[in-house]
């Protein structure tokens, strides 16, 4: 009979060791459904681990100076870069009393340089190649549809 106990001895502190182990340890889904909200529950005395929020999008000024004939007649152009800090951005400016709006991509390969192509609300488009000397400070060129040149210097 003493045999006997002594496997159900074992048995008892391996239970209890198992239980002793897994205290405070949480199982928590990698995926919850739809709509659940999304609950950490660290375990006793532990830090809760908490991802970091994406980085917010950047919005940059940007400036176009005639550097055409054709320019001239528009003047100074403000337009609005929003880099949404994953390699692509949108673009968007007013010319002659048309509204413009598009998309600014990094050329691939290159961490600096980029285009950007505009469709007017008129039917015109605008056609920009530019290189940031900084996440907020760059310069290129853009043509118009109708001709006109630009000058682009980005950032303030």
């Amino acid at each position: 009979m003493k045999s006997a106990s002594l496997p159900r001895r074992i048995l008892m502190a391996a239970t209890a060791l198992s239980a002793t182990l897994l205290t405070g340890c949480y199982v928590v889904p990698m995926q919850p459904g739809a709509g659940a909200p999304t609950v950490v529950v660290p375990a006793a005395g532990g830090p809760a681990v908490v991802p970091a929020a994406p980085p917010a999008p950047v919005t940059i000024t940007a400036r176009l100076y005639p550097a055409n004939e054709q320019a001239s007649a528009y003047g100074v152009v403000a337009a609005v870069v929003t880099n949404d800090l994953n390699g692509r951005g949108h673009f968007s400016t007013a010319i002659g009393g048309e509204s413009f709006a598009g998309e600014a991509t990094r050329v691939g390969g290159s961490g600096r340089d980029g285009v950007a192509n505009d469709a007017g609300s008129r039917g015109s488009y605008l056609s920009c190649r530019y290189t940031m000397n900084s996440p907020t400070l760059g310069s290129g060129h853009c043509r118009h549809s109708d001709g006109a040149q630009f000058s682009m210097h980005i950032g303030s």
